[in-house]
């Protein structure tokens, strides 16, 4: 079993930025790939960024550009910088955890609201 736990989101005026951390606990299967996906209200879930135990990384065409994901092995961090935030990037942020030794994990959500 594995425990996600997010934090960092909140509210930002657009242009602004926020960081958003989350940490994984448990019995974790490596290799793994980490990320960001985010659900707007009245939209489905959608990545925004993922990162695998190796570095590689992959990003939405939205955020690309202006949101960058890392991660640290050793503590089993993921970490997404947003810069130059949008209106259109309010949303539930999750983390997520997905490695071919296991099951999908998923974290419990941070809200993330950017005014106009």
């Amino acid at each position: 079993q594995v425990h996600l736990v997010e934090s960092g989101g909140g509210l930002v005026q657009a242009g602004g930025s926020l960081r958003l951390s989350c940490a994984a606990s448990g019995n974790i299967f490596s290799p793994n790939t980490m990320g960001w996906y985010r659900q707007a209200p009245g939209k489905q879930r959608e990545l925004v960024a993922t990162i695998s135990s190796s570095g590689s990384r992959n990003y939405a065409d939205s955020v690309k550009g202006r949101f960058t994901i890392s991660r640290d092995n050793i503590k089993n961090t993921v970490n997404l910088q947003m810069n130059s935030l949008k209106p259109e990037d309010t949303a539930v942020y999750y983390c997520n955890l997905d490695s071919r030794w296991d099951r999908e994990y998923w974290g419990q959500g941070t809200q993330v609201t950017v005014s106009s």
